[in-house]
């Protein structure tokens, strides 16, 4: 199965696919969209295109996004909104229909930790995928985001199957 994960950002949105394989877990690719135009219509519909290209390029069969935290100022939590709104609709033209992950569901799935930091998600992005180095911090949420819910669909099947094979017997 492979899973987009966002990162939705106002002004950087990372962006990450994770193919997961049984309890194999690779990265199939990902980056960071940073934002372009003059206002924010130019910026949101920037993003909406560089979305729609990675999801065409990398083909994830599904999509988790980060849902929204308390921001510091109502005008930051608004733009946050529409660079998510953006996103919701890059995954729901593509069919994709996202699950959307606290931060803490994700820290806590990655790390073990739901108050983890951001060096810790990134370390552990880069051993669970067995990458070289950290990815960039605003792809590594995505991946951890990604990562996030492939396992919870993992947990969620194998639950599945044992309550069937108990009905079963």
């Amino acid at each position: 199965m492979r899973v987009l994960g966002i990162d939705p950002g106002s002004v950087s949105t990372g962006y990450g696919v994770v193919s997961v394989e049984g309890s194999t877990l690779r990265r199939v690719g990902g980056g960071t969209i940073r934002a372009r135009g003059d206002t924010l219509a130019d910026r949101l519909a920037f993003l909406s295109r560089e979305l729609a290209r990675a999801i065409a390029e990398l083909a994830p069969e599904c999509a988790a996004l980060e849902s929204i935290f308390s921001a510091k100022n109502a005008r930051s939590a608004l733009v946050l909104g529409h660079a998510r709104g953006v996103a919701l609709a890059a995954c729901g033209t593509a069919g994709l229909g996202p699950a959307e992950y606290t931060p803490a569901q994700v820290k806590a799935a990655v790390t073990g930790y739901g108050r983890a930091d951001k060096a810790q998600v990134m370390l552990m992005v880069q051993r669970l995928l067995g990458l070289a180095a950290p990815p960039p911090s605003d792809e590594a949420d995505a991946l951890a985001v990604a990562i996030c819910h492939g396992m919870s669909v993992r947990v969620r099947t194998s639950v599945r199957i044992a309550l069937a094979l108990e009905r079963a017997t």
